[in-house]
């Protein structure tokens, strides 16, 4: 393997999949440039600066099938879903991208935050015009009632059923908006607001009921129509913005139509935020919160850590060892990850086939977003210079990652090498993103129904959730109104620049995985340490060093002996039960 050239990975023509659909060639990176030979300087002149390090060894290239672009993988689809049936991921989504501009974006695994943004976006827009709607069908009703030849205020005693249904949901928890999948979250609420809220409700629904028995007793004995014209005009607005999301998901998100369709794109106001997420969401160099340095990986699954002395095999007598880098350990693990990948593609269809593996160059906040410089020149000079460099805030990464269960579940694993003052240090993070949220689903659910979900089926549904979506409707155009005033106020355009704090992905992330996703995760997580053990190993044989300490300390890990229960604080704990932590935050190590 040559010690120079590319960074990334150079992808061969991708074979034919099955059960993984079409597969689409990643792009190729142009090669790095290759310095001119220094020119020898005259008498006079001062000596040549020092020549820049040499590139980082390129990682093996794809010799099975390519994994779909992010864009059309099955976790976008429903991240995309998801802004629909889900308004608090919305709003969060929004929040994120284009409320925090000054953040930069997490690293997208497997997924694309443009698209999500996209639909959130557009959702948000259909969401305030139905609210605008809504206002004009009251104002109607208002004109309406006041004109009929009436004593009763009906559009009062119906705006107060819906106002009370309407806090019955938020007490309980539940999603109040004019598309909802009535859903209720997963974490438990205090007792004494769930009672408020059944309270709430029941009274609500007493009002409900007495209000259509009442107007439907008055219609077929005074010919009074307010009463049942109040709640059918209001559901009205209702049912053509539900109509318009279920199209949405039929015409856009269904499986087979999705991987056809191009590319979702934000409008032309947003066409810079768009560029700076393209950017910087698969970027080789990732902007850091030291606080929260891996944000977009999920949870970390038993990171690890030892150092150990480089000792100088006995047998090589008075002979001096060869200096050992990190680089030369990286060197040494790429080809046995590589090894691994194609041994899974010629011999299964495991997921490790596709197995990616990433140069990554981790870099402190800078002084404006966008300003520390993705071109590849300079991607390619950071990550040379930090993979021996061994700083505290430029830091080099290998990245392998694995993309499981169609992209629901990623297991990431980040490699860092020390090996100065004679000592070897090894850091071995894994991190796993658990499978996006079960209800975001839905989606298939709703293309199954098809055209139907539109007739009578999508009125009478409308009619019966219109109580709670008109004053959600309300509530989405002053939550609009709010967002676009706190951008405006904060001006992030001008403001510090900040790591990222969460990703799309983890917005849309589900708290637990299945037992057969457990044990793919655990599969894949000990064979990737397994081959990176066996790198640092032959690095070290190479070198002149021993290797039985490593080779011991490897063995304890893997028996559960030692690991990083949180890395912040970098406190380790020993013995099959203990955690470690640093005394604050949540610990990350998992059991």
């Amino acid at each position: 393997m040559s010690d120079s050239g590319d960074i990334l990975t150079q992808p061969a023509e991708p074979q034919s999949d099955e059960s993984d659909g079409p597969t689409v060639p990643a792009q190729t990176r142009a090669p790095e440039p290759v310095a001119p030979e220094p020119v020898a300087p005259e008498p006079a002149a001062p000596e040549p600066a020092a020549p820049p390090p040499a590139a980082a060894t390129a990682p093996p290239a794809h010799t099975g099938s390519v994994p779909l672009p992010p864009f059309v993988s099955e976790a976008t689809r429903l991240l995309c879903a998801g802004v629909y049936l889900d308004s608090s991921f919305r709003r969060r989504v929004i929040e994120e991208l284009v409320e925090q501009r000054q953040r930069t974006v997490a690293p997208s695994l497997g997924v694309d935050a443009v698209p999500v943004l996209a639909h959130a976006l557009r959702c948000r827009q259909a969401e305030v015009l139905t609210g605008v709607g809504v206002g004009f069908t009251w104002l109607i009703c208002f004109v309406l009632n006041a004109a009929a030849d009436t004593d009763r205020w009906w559009v009062g005693w119906y705006a107060l059923v819906c106002l009370f249904l309407w806090l019955a949901r938020i007490a309980a928890d539940r999603s109040s908006a004019v598309y909802t999948l009535d859903v209720r979250p997963g974490g438990r609420i205090a007792r004494w607001r769930d009672r408020l809220a059944l309270l709430v409700r029941l009274y609500a629904r007493l009002q409900l009921t007495a209000y259509w028995a009442l107007s439907v007793s008055l219609l077929s004995t005074e010919g009074d129509f307010v009463g049942l014209a109040v709640p059918l005009l209001l559901a009205l607005p209702v049912w053509a913005h539900r109509a318009w999301v279920d199209r949405a998901l039929r015409e856009e998100l269904a499986k087979p139509r999705f991987r056809q369709r191009p590319r979702a794109g934000l409008p032309g106001a947003h066409s810079r935020l768009a560029a700076a997420i393209d950017m910087e969401q698969y970027a080789r160099l990732t902007v850091y919160d030291p606080f929260e340095p891996f944000v977009g990986y999920g949870h970390p699954y038993d990171p690890w850590s030892f150092a150990i002395e480089l000792k100088r095999k006995k047998t090589l007598g008075d002979a001096e060892a060869p200096a050992l880098t990190s680089r030369q350990v990286i060197d040494l693990i790429l080809p046995k990850l590589g090894a691994l990948r194609q041994s899974a593609a010629a011999t299964s269809r495991d997921r490790l086939r596709q197995l990616e593996v990433e140069h990554l160059a981790y870099l402190p906040t800078s002084p404006r977003r966008g300003t520390a410089g993705y071109d590849e020149d300079n991607t390619n000079r950071h990550i040379a210079e930090a993979v021996d460099e061994g700083g505290e805030a430029r830091r080099y990464f290998l990245r392998v990652r694995v993309g499981a269960w169609d992209e629901n579940v990623v297991v990431s694993v980040l490699v860092r090498v020390h090996t100065q003052g004679g000592m070897l240090v090894l850091e071995v993070v894994p991190h796993v993103l658990f499978p996006v949220r079960a209800e975001f689903r839905e989606v298939d659910r709703i293309v199954a129904r098809g055209a139907r979900s539109a007739g009578l089926r999508g009125f009478v549904r409308a009619l019966v959730s219109s109580p709670t979506a008109v004053f959600a409707a309300g509530v989405s155009i002053l939550r609009t109104c709010g967002s676009s005033s706190r951008a405006w106020l904060n001006d992030p355009e001008v403001l510090p620049g900040e790591g990222p704090v969460t990703s799309v992905r983890e917005l849309g992330s589900a708290d637990d995985v299945s037992l057969f996703q457990e044990m793919d995760i655990s599969r894949y997580v000990k064979t990737i340490q397994d081959r990176i053990a066996s790198g640092v190993t032959d690095a070290l044989e190479a070198s002149g060093y021993e290797t039985e300490r490593f080779t011991q300390q490897v063995f304890n890990i893997a028996e559960g002996g030692m690991f990083i229960g949180q890395m912040s604080g970098g406190a380790v704990a020993q013995g099959s039960g203990a955690q470690a932590g640093s005394g604050s935050g949540d610990g990350g190590g998992k059991q």
